[in-house]
């Protein structure tokens, strides 16, 4: 065998060997679902001001959405 097919076979190797490890985490996480327990305190607006905090003047002017067409 030449050295560039001994390359080739490891790197190819090493591919899928990733490949099925990343398969076998993407399984166990969807085995397991998020649970989100309510633990009294209200979840932060969508203006950013909650429970009392208020944010700073030059965040209170930005746009929603940045980026995009």
């Amino acid at each position: 065998m030449e050295r560039k097919e001994i390359l080739l076979i490891v790197l190819i190797t090493v591919l899928v060997l990733t490949t099925v490890v990343q398969a076998v985490q993407l399984v166990s996480l969807s085995n397991n679902p998020v649970v989100v327990t309510s633990g009294g305190s209200a979840a932060p607006s969508a203006t950013g001001v909650s429970s009392g905090v208020s944010t700073p003047a030059s965040l209170e002017n930005l746009p929603s959405m940045v980026g995009g067409c």
